[in-house]
């Protein structure tokens, strides 16, 4: 069983996505939190796989709040906000996945999953989104151990920065999945990454994806 806690300041949201949540079998609402201090509290109370994340909160924002939970659960940010500087934001708090509020459902409770799952989700508009900031700006590289990645390992985390899944780096490098899998593994390891999110962080940061456009 998923457990997930909901966090968002309007009421009617919150109830809509706990009777979309809980009607699903393997997914469970475990806590629900109107503000981010409130968010904060019941996952460290209830400790659940996934949060679901509004950004705009009374008290605490989204953003600092999955900054102060981030080593207890998985935080997917759900908002009605597309800004860029709330999707890098989000995700250098430690956030693993951005999707917005006009999702449909069943992509919602996809992502629900994904994130449990240990991995990272963005959506596509997301993901241009930012390539388009940071291919517009100058980067200053801040991520260390990048000179210790091999030329196929920043093939690997360009491709990741773009957006494409495993499946799609294998094609396009033409490597099977394993291999694909074994260079995540390593890349996770020598950027101290926790997750694909933390990848795309890194790719932006070091000013690979930037350089690459």
């Amino acid at each position: 069983m998923i457990r997930v806690v909901i966090a968002d300041d309007q009421a009617l949201l919150r109830g809509s996505f706990k009777v979309l949540v809980d009607s699903e079998p393997d997914l469970a609402v475990v806590g629900e939190a109107a503000t981010g201090v409130e968010a904060v509290a019941v996952t460290l109370r209830q400790k659940p796989d996934v949060v679901l994340m509004d950004v705009r909160m009374p008290e605490m924002d989204g953003i600092e709040a999955t900054r102060q939970i981030r080593d207890v659960s998985r935080v997917l940010v759900v908002t009605m906000f597309d800004l860029d500087a709330y999707v890098y934001d989000a995700l250098r708090a430690g956030a693993s996945g951005f999707l917005l509020k006009d999702t449909p459902p069943a992509d919602l409770l996809a992502a629900i999953r994904i994130v449990a799952g240990g991995e990272a989700l963005l959506a596509p508009t997301v993901t241009r989104r930012l390539i388009e900031q940071f291919a517009r700006s100058p980067v200053v590289p801040q991520v260390k151990g990048l000179d210790g990645v091999t030329e196929r390992e920043r093939d690997v985390l360009l491709l990741i920065a773009r957006g494409l899944s495993n499946g799609e780096i294998a094609l396009h490098l033409q490597v099977s999945l394993a291999t694909v899998k074994t260079h995540i593994t390593r890349l996770l390891a020598k950027l101290e990454a926790r997750d694909r999110a933390q990848l795309v962080i890194a790719a932006y940061e070091s000013g690979l994806v930037s350089a690459a456009l």
